[in-house]
């Protein structure tokens, strides 16, 4: 008998083996889908640390709470414009990403190259006759307008004579005085006031050299960040401020043989003891790096010491425990490195079909999984030289700098022009995926949620696109709404001046919708809450046949009275430790 049951048991390891090999392709993308690895080796090995990982307690993420600034348009990408010295190749950069489809630019404004010489003095005088160092900027500036784009600014790289030791401690060390990098601030705002709207303080302040060649010190950054939000507040109190991006890295303020001793520290460790210091009062968004180094934009890995594109869920999780869960995060810098095999690097490494694969997939994944991301930044368009093309992060770029279009940015362009939907999560009237139609306007309350709202007067309209199988309108009256789903039969709801959570569609299939509302009278859009109801049916289906299997297999057979064996301990998993992440870049 237990002969047979063994026979039995190898039978069918052996047929599923061979359902497995006939379906390889298949159970390959599936694994791919979850892991974001290509090779059978790597996927074993990474549904392995899934499963321990299905083990830990879940994250707490709130994805379905009211959020600032998660709504926009998230397609955005990192130009170096300020190295262009013809305004034509400039010009050029700014209508290819333009052409693409992005909405943003992450712009530097570096503190050394408009404050040059010394404080309050705004002129460049290092190539022949002085001019103001402002004419660069403001060209950029210009040309985003040019281009219907918006600028995230940051503000970074502070000049020599902002510290008493000059470029001793690096050249990117915060200044001596917080309060000359505020007045900096401040002075930029000043001049962009009305054109400029979002500025980002500092970049990856806890690695080598973005803070000097020093120990990061999440206390002395939260001070700057505190700085430059209350003075650029004074300057327009709709300035949206984001927190420095946290590059992904393990070392705990210990030094790892950087340059002159600077020691790193874990971003997890650097944001908690930024809360600690108060930063949590001191900006509107937090940002992070979305760099998938070892593995694509599928993997679903929560493991600290590993660092993937679902890293950001860790930052969430942080985020809502210091009480933040009404703030959104943007991904700063996202992309694939696509270095060819002579080039050291310690970015992973992809083909350029690959990294032109994985981009949109990210931008997909963050759409429809994250409501708590709003922009996602890829990193970066062009290079003015390719005088760095020996070093591995120049191979990050979607264009040679002589405007050689990678394959990555033509896959990008078709994604986005797909791509204005709204996806599951809690979202403000403000939504980039919504058309408006007819008279709206922003109307200021306390009973709105943030305080504002889109007011309709008289007859208007609404549209647009959402995924999933449940849309609800936050909205009140006194006025009508008018509902069509899929172009359908009308549902009419009569508000009055509490704030409903009306039900534009329910029990729809999983997929795509498309919503109308049209108003009369005083109707105020509160928000949108899209919802995608878990589809039992299959998952039970699975879990069934699961268990009649097990049960068939474990069935005791008469006269076998032996006592299972007991489970072989399992070997310990397995600690990666990673060198640092997106260092430098």
């Amino acid at each position: 008998m237990r002969r047979a049951t063994q026979l039995s048991f190898v039978g069918l390891l052996a047929l599923g083996g061979l359902l497995a090999f006939a379906n390889r392709a298949a159970l390959g993308a599936w694994a791919f889908s979850v892991t974001g690895e290509e090779q059978p080796p790597a996927q074993a090995r990474a549904l392995w640390h899934l499963a321990v990982g299905a083990l830990r307690p879940p994250l707490d993420l709130r994805p379905e709470v009211p959020i600032q600034h998660n709504g926009v348009n998230p397609f955005g990408i990192n130009t170096f414009l300020q190295q262009e010295v013809e305004l034509s190749k400039r010009e050029a950069q700014v209508r290819l990403i333009a052409e693409a489809g992005f909405h943003w630019l992450r712009q530097e404004f570096p503190w050394a190259d408009i404050e040059i010489s010394g404080k309050g003095n705004f002129e460049d005088c290092r190539n022949g006759p002085c001019i103001s160092a402002w004419e660069k900027y403001d060209h950029i500036v210009s040309l985003a307008e040019k281009y219907g784009l918006e600028i995230l600014v940051r503000l970074s790289s502070p000049p020599a004579w902002s510290r008493a030791d000059g470029d001793a401690r690096g050249a990117f060390g915060p200044p001596d005085d917080a309060n000359d990098f505020a007045d900096f601030a401040q002075a930029v705002a000043e001049r962009y006031r009305g054109r400029l709207r979002y500025y980002q303080i500092w970049n990856e302040p806890n690695i080598f050299p973005e803070w000097g060649d020093q120990p990061a010190n999440p206390e002395a950054y939260t001070q700057l960040l505190c700085a430059a939000y209350a003075r650029l507040k004074t300057v327009d109190p709709d300035i949206v401020v984001v927190a420095a991006p946290l590059a992904p890295t393990n070392p705990l303020g210990l030094v790892n043989g950087a340059s002159n001793n600077a020691a790193e520290l874990n971003d997890f460790v650097y944001l908690q003891r930024m809360y600690y210091a108060g930063a949590g009062a001191c900006f509107d968004v937090m940002s992070v790096q979305g760099y998938g180094l070892g593995s694509g934009p599928t993997d679903r890995r929560l493991r600290p010491l590993q660092f993937n594109y679902a890293r950001n869920l860790f930052i969430r999780d942080l985020m809502v425990k210091n009480g933040d869960a009404h703030k959104a995060i943007w991904i700063a810098e996202v992309n694939w490195n696509a270095a060819p095999e002579h080039i050291p690097s310690i970015f992973g490494r992809v083909t350029e079909e690959q990294q032109a694969r994985y981009a949109p997939l990210a931008y997909a994944r963050a759409q429809a999984e994250w409501p708590w991301v709003g922009a996602n930044f890829f990193w970066f368009f062009k290079r003015a030289s390719d005088a760095e093309k020996d070093q591995a992060w120049y191979y990050f770029r979607m264009a040679e700098p002589d405007f050689t279009l990678l394959p990555v940015y033509q896959t990008m362009k078709d994604y986005i022009a797909t791509a204005r939907v709204m996806y599951p999560g809690w979202f403000q009237e403000d939504h980039w995926a919504v058309e408006w139609s007819g008279e709206w306007k922003v109307a200021s309350s306390e009973r709105h949620t943030f305080g504002k709202a889109r007011e309709s007067e008289g007859n208007a309209s609404l549209r647009f696109t959402f995924e999933g199988n449940e849309a609800l309108l936050l909205a009140s009256g006194p006025g009508t709404v008018t509902v069509r789903v899929n172009g359908g039969p009308p549902s009419v709801f009569n508000l009055q001046s509490s704030i409903v959570h009306l039900p534009l569609a329910r029990n729809l299939p999983t997929g795509r919708h498309t919503v109308e509302v049209a108003t009369t009278g005083r109707v105020a859009v509160d928000g949108f809450i899209i919802r995608r109801a878990p589809e039992l049916a299959p998952g039970l289906a699975l879990l069934m046949g699961g268990l009649l299997a097990l049960l068939a297999l474990r069935r005791p057979r008469a006269g076998d009275r032996r006592s299972p064996s007991p489970p072989a301990s399992l070997s310990q998993q397995e600690r990666e430790s990673q060198g640092r992440g997106a260092s430098r870049l």
